[in-house]
């Protein structure tokens, strides 16, 4: 079989490909495995510490929600609605007009029930300072923070503002404002260990933050109150300075205004004055005043028509002669001219007579006189018209400045009463205003809601999970130790193979089983080393590693017997002078071997001793010197391996381990090359860097790596060639039995 392409496919591997942590590509590992069995690997090589730290998460959540004390949640549900509710129709200071963002409004309504002045209030109203059973609801030992109640039962002043702003703490730390999604309905949730205290709570924090907010709007309208205050004080005192200009113009100027009216910006003017109203009225008088003296001038200058003028009256009062005369008549038909009546009539008739003849002469003499009276009374009204005439043309004059003055006091006037008004709406703005009710309020909980068992267990676990992946990591990244075939290439080394973890002591049964994966992993590194030169299989080549106890005796061993069984004449060298193993393989002494050579014994051939397995020779280490590497360090090493390849086919050297001797360097000048053997997660990788690097300084040839003891499941992971002769021969033996 052969096994030499993964090696080359692991060392043409581009280096810019991105690693695991592990060294495995991140697209799969060296032969094309998916990354998640990379994954798989890594969780099952730490299973145990993954599985304890889940567990003691598990039981430390357990222990610590079981130690907890219950705790109680009481909800008050509220409606914050978008658009006050008003009982009066006045606008407030604040506008509740919708310009605003709903997220943006509703966001800073919980905001404000989480405020620090709502706890406080519910602290005051509640009396929590005060409250013992409060402070025992939320495990707070007063005896311990030295505030508990004296023995008058009084706390100082100092006490109770320290214990006011511990409650406010309280408060804040255990309520929850929880919204409702796609509503205006919010949940005030409390919590503590005594179901009727976070009930009690939840309630008064919903009144407390609406009376909050309603004292929020009363404090804004305070503030407006105050300053249409100032501004009313300002307005007042400009309204009556403009007031009393105006009083002070019209009576400088004698404007006593009769009448006025308003445009439609609500601006006054003067329609009519007295001194217009007295002159159309003193100009009517005139027009009368000059019809009368025209009148009085016609019937003087004819006489006349002034008597005729005054007959109606003189006719008059003789109609009334000739009745009384008719009837002094008729009585002397009957009675004697001393009847009374009679006497009566005939005096009359003479007062008659004494009216007409005076109302006679009058009308003759009053013609003239009623001329003179018209037209002196004429002249005068002339001239009291045109002194109101004069009189009204400098009032006009005067009424522009009067109009200004007039509309200066109407625009104060209008500014007051408007300021006044609005002072007026503000104090009673805020009592209708309520955008926030009680939709359900809260009740004692029947039961509690934490600690929940389940939830902090599962917590409790995830975590664990949590905390088991950081230590992974952290344990992956520590242990650098060689874990995947592909680690050996990030060493500069090809791949020679892999061998699983097998029990030592049947190494040689297993190779010799050529369906045991051990016999395949090391025929696959047989393989591989025939392609190391240009001669096949190396003549002569070391087994080393980095420390001691990696596996490297077994693994020379194991080729040695590969290559035997190949009709090839081999000889095994144990060349780890300072701690010989190889001859327990063969259950000999090794009371004479190499040492024995380098020492000065010239004949070899006595030192080699045959085997159990055909065509395999042994040469043990022999007595262990005092300073073995003096005895490498001459050129007898090299003379044997010269001698030793005219009998031999190859020569397996099973060399010291690398670090902190120089053994192996020497050795390795003697050789063709240098087979490295790393322990899968043995040996971190800078040690065996360091290892390889004195060999490679020392000019040896590196044949590879063999990557030894992996396990069973790391192997399958990776799906190595041998994994198919090793179900093949499971089969079989399976076949068989059932045969």
């Amino acid at each position: 079989m052969n096994q030499l392409t993964p090696a080359v496919a692991i060392a043409d591997r581009p280096a810019e490909e991105p690693l695991l942590p592990s060294g495995i590509p991140a697209g799969g590992n060296a032969y094309g495995a998916p990354v998640l069995l990379e994954y798989w690997r890594i969780l099952v090589r730490w299973r145990w510490v993954i599985l304890g730290i889940v567990v003691l998460s598990g039981l430390a959540g357990l222990i610590i929600t079981l130690m907890m004390t219950p705790q109680y949640t009481a909800a008050t549900r509220m409606e914050i609605s978008r658009e006050e509710k008003r009982i009066t129709n006045i606008e407030g200071v604040e506008s509740t007009s919708g310009n605003r963002f709903d997220q943006e409004f509703y966001q800073t309504q919980y905001t404000l029930l989480a405020a620090r002045s709502v706890a406080e209030r519910v602290a005051r109203v509640l009396k929590l300072a005060d409250d013992d059973a409060f402070f025992k609801a939320h495990g707070v030992d007063l005896a311990e923070s030295g505030l508990e109640r004296p023995a008058g039962n009084v706390r100082s002043a100092a006490q109770r503002d320290r214990l006011q702003q511990l409650a406010i703490g309280i408060l804040r730390g255990n309520v929850d404002i929880v919204p409702i999604p796609r509503s205006s309905l919010v949940d005030i949730r409390y919590t503590s260990a005594s179901p009727a205290i976070s009930a009690k709570i939840a309630n008064a924090w919903a009144e407390q933050f609406i009376a909050d907010s309603i004292d929020r709007r009363f404090a804004s309208t305070a503030d407006a109150r105050r300053f249409l205050e100032r501004r009313l004080t300002e307005m007042g005192t400009r309204l009556q300075q403009s007031e009393r200009d105006l009083v002070a113009y019209s009576t400088q100027n004698r404007i006593i205004p009769l009448a006025k009216t308003e445009d439609q910006n609500g601006r006054t003017t003067v329609s009519r004055t007295l001194v217009a109203d007295d002159l159309e009225t003193l100009n009517r008088a005139l027009a009368q005043a000059t019809a009368d003296r025209a009148a009085a001038e016609a019937r003087a200058r004819s006489g006349a028509g002034a008597v005729e003028s005054n007959i109606g009256a003189v006719s008059a009062l003789r109609q009334r002669r000739a009745e009384a005369q008719s009837e002094y008549a008729r009585l002397m038909v009957q009675y004697e001219p001393g009847y009374p009546a009679a006497q009566a009539l005939r005096e009359q008739i003479r007062s008659l007579d004494a009216a007409i003849g005076r109302e006679e002469s009058r009308t003759r003499g009053g013609v003239s006189s009623d001329y003179e009276s018209a037209k002196q009374r004429e002249a005068t009204l002339r001239s009291r018209v045109e002194e109101l005439t004069s009189q009204l043309n400098t009032q006009q004059q005067a009424s522009i400045q009067y109009n200004n003055l007039q509309r200066e006091v109407d625009t104060n006037r209008q500014l007051y009463e408007g300021l006044l008004q609005r002072y007026k709406e503000i104090g009673v703005a805020g009592v209708g205003a309520n955008n926030i009710a009680v939709v359900d309020q809260a009740r004692a909980p029947g039961g509690p809601s934490s600690p929940n068992l389940p939830l902090n267990v599962a917590v409790a676990i995830l975590i664990g999970l949590v905390i088991a992946g950081v230590v992974v990591f952290a344990l992956e990244q520590i242990d650098e130790g060689l874990r995947a075939p592909s680690d050996v290439n990030k060493l500069g080394l090809s791949l020679l193979g892999s061998v699983p973890l097998f029990d030592e002591g049947d190494v040689a049964e297993l190779v010799l089983d050529p369906k045991s994966p051990a016999s395949e992993a090391y025929l696959t590194v047989r393989s591989n080393l025939a392609f190391s030169t240009d001669h096949g299989v190396p003549r002569s080549f070391m087994v080393t590693s980095t420390r001691p106890r990696e596996g490297k005796s077994t693994t020379s061993f194991a080729l040695a017997i590969v290559l035997a069984r190949t009709g090839r004449r081999v000889l095994l060298i144990d060349a780890d002078m300072r701690s010989p193993s190889i001859h327990h393989f063969f259950d000999m002494s090794h009371d004479r071997g190499l040492s024995n050579y380098l020492a000065g014994e010239d004949d070899w051939r006595r030192l080699v001793q045959p085997t159990q397995y055909q065509g395999l020779a042994v040469m043990t280490a022999g007595p262990i010197p005092p300073n073995a590497a003096e005895l490498l360090s001459s050129d007898r090493v090299a003379q044997l391996v010269a001698q030793l390849a005219s009998d031999y086919d190859h020569v397996v050297i099973d060399a010291p381990p690398i670090l902190g001797l120089a053994d192996s360097p020497l050795l390795a000048r003697a050789t063709e090359g240098v087979v490295y053997v790393v322990e899968a997660g043995g040996v971190p990788m800078r040690a065996v860097a360091a290892s390889i690097d004195r060999l490679r300084a020392s000019q040896a040839r590196m044949f590879g790596g063999v990557l030894i003891k992996m396990k069973r499941e790391t192997v399958l992971g990776y799906g190595y060639g041998y994994g198919y002769g090793y179900g093949y021969g499971r089969e079989a033996e399976d076949s068989s039995a059932s045969r």
